[in-house]
């Protein structure tokens, strides 16, 4: 087993140094001026400070040595400070929210995990049990319930089951309101003195404020069941299918002969083993929420880094979007290896192979 996860952290650095050098590769599609962006917040008008910043930062030098440049930063002939540098966190300036790209991010990106917290249980636990349920209730009334219900929420598009909730809940009933928090309490959350994870819901908590953490799950319930209800689809059809086929397996059939309750043949030996496929499954659809669910965000007005990546590409803002690309590569990467390592636990031969 360790020799399985020291090959795969191996892989790690080679895999970051593919997706710079590609998303790199993407930058020199825009001309030098289009790529001076990354250097300065205010444009330059005047065309000849335009060519004195190309000169300055070597935008006019050959593909290695800009890649070099834009990954480690150069120093500014004039103040001697480092400018750029990737790998120092630098990654440009955002003009659709006049802020650091870096910025941006560490302030969108913690509303997003809060969010990806709340949604991971309900979406991979009720789309586990009704795959189990429908696999063994096979072509019962809840089989064929399960499967009208996977059809459905497959085929329906996301923005639109979140309107339906949107007008529904909030529009109709008014119990579940948009937003991150509502306008009493923002301006609390917000403060220095409140934030000590940048996870609000659970710096409410660490404040003893739960009138404050109530407000916050009101206001994640309808992405959360959004994103819950259209992934409930996928899990319940790969569940369903991987149970039906291990369920068919002789351990299986030796277990039920040696007088074992069909709850321990279901339970005990049949759902851990058809689990393997589900792993592999949750683990890249954590990293679907981790990466900013943009249209889910941008519908119930979450301030998210999805939501910021739409905004960015609406204004045409190159930096920005590619500096959300990079961010969203790194957490792939961190999330196969993660996905890797269990599912070598899960299945053993894995780390034979």
């Amino acid at each position: 087993m360790t020799n399985f996860i020291i090959r795969r952290l191996l892989l790690v650095p080679v895999l970051l140094f593919g997706v710079t050098l590609i998303i790199f590769g993407m930058l020199q599609l825009l001309s030098p001026i289009e790529r001076t962006a990354l250097y300065v917040r205010d444009f330059p008008k005047n065309e000849k400070a335009v060519d004195g910043i190309i000169k300055r930062y070597g935008l006019d030098r050959p593909f290695h040595e800009q890649y070099f440049r834009w990954l480690l930063g150069v120093k500014d002939p004039v103040t001697g400070e480092r400018v750029g540098g990737m790998l120092f966190g630098d990654m440009g300036y955002s003009r659709s929210s006049s802020q650091p790209v870096s910025e941006l991010i560490s302030n969108r990106f913690p509303n997003t995990l809060d969010l990806t917290l709340w949604t991971i249980a309900p979406m991979i636990l009720v789309g586990i049990w009704l795959g189990v349920q429908s696999a063994i209730h096979h072509n019962g009334w809840i089989d064929q319930t399960a499967r009208i219900f996977s059809i459905v929420g497959t085929s329906f598009p996301t923005f639109v089951f979140g309107l339906i909730v949107l007008m529904f809940f909030y529009a109709k009933l008014e119990w579940f309101p948009p937003g991150r928090v509502s306008l009493e309490y923002s301006s609390i959350v917000d403060s220095p003195e409140f934030q000590i994870t940048s996870l609000k819901t659970i710096d409410a908590l660490l404040n003893g404020r739960f009138d404050i953490f109530i407000d916050l799950l009101r206001h994640m319930v309808l992405p959360i069941l959004t994103l819950s209800y259209i992934s409930w689809a996928t899990f319940l059809r790969v569940t369903r299918s991987s149970m039906l086929e291990t369920l068919r397996m002789e351990y299986v059939t030796t277990a039920r002969a040696k007088g074992l309750s069909e709850n321990d043949v279901i339970y005990k030996h049949a759902r851990p083993n058809a689990m393997i496929p589900v792993v592999t499954l949750a683990g890249f659809s954590i990293v679907g929420l981790l990466g900013g669910v943009t249209i889910t965000e941008t519908v119930f007005n979450y301030p998210g880094i999805g939501s910021a990546a739409a905004k960015a590409a609406v204004n045409l803002d190159v930096v920005t979007v590619l500096g959300f690309a990079i961010f969203i590569g790194f957490i792939l990467i961190i999330a196969n290896l993660v996905v890797d390592i269990l599912y070598a636990v899960v299945d053993p031969r894995v780390r034979l192979s």
